[in-house]
């Protein structure tokens, strides 16, 4: 299995853009949701709870992420448990609402990702690698948490392996 490193270090080669990497912290958020919301409704009880399709993907997402990191997959634990509960309570609302809050949040979401790498220059991730797809939430938890000084070492590694960002490149001298 790949190591934390290795997931991280593969989807951030596809984001060394500034630009793509904020877009992401729109973006990402916005489609997670936005699936959590579609796979909210449909489901069954089973002992007073109910069980959907949304609750089975994070669950297997967040076991996923738990296996990479501890750390930062109590984190992704606790943001998709907010994602499912915001999801729970559009489930509920009329068809509607519920279907166009999902759709909407899911074309703006994928919209602003493609923004982003339009000034990348390059396709994304999950183009060559579909994991991309469930690396790219635990990316944006990754560099928000660089934002904030921690996990230099897990940085340090990513960008070796990644290269620089402009945020982490070095002026040129003159």
């Amino acid at each position: 299995m790949k190591t934390l490193v290795d997931h991280l270090a593969q989807y951030a080669a596809y984001h060394r853009d500034p630009r793509n990497i904020l877009s992401h912290f729109i973006g990402i958020p916005l489609i997670v949701l936005a699936v959590a919301v579609l796979l909210a409704r449909p489901g069954f009880e089973v002992l007073g709870l109910w069980l959907s399709p949304a609750v089975l993907v994070a669950l297997a997402a967040g076991a996923f992420y738990l296996r990479l990191d501890l750390r930062f997959g109590l984190l992704m634990a606790l943001l998709l448990g907010l994602c499912l509960w915001a999801a729970a309570n559009l489930a509920l609302q009329s068809t509607t609402i519920w279907l166009s809050s999902g759709i909407g949040l899911f074309v703006l979401g994928w919209i602003i990702q493609f923004v982003g790498h339009y000034y990348e220059g390059r396709k994304p991730a999950f183009v060559d690698d579909v994991m991309g797809l469930v690396i790219g939430p635990l990316f944006v938890v990754a560099e928000a948490a660089f934002l904030l000084g921690l996990r230099k070492a897990l940085e340090q590694a990513i960008v070796e392996r990644a290269g620089p960002t402009c945020i982490h490149a070095k002026p040129a001298r003159t």
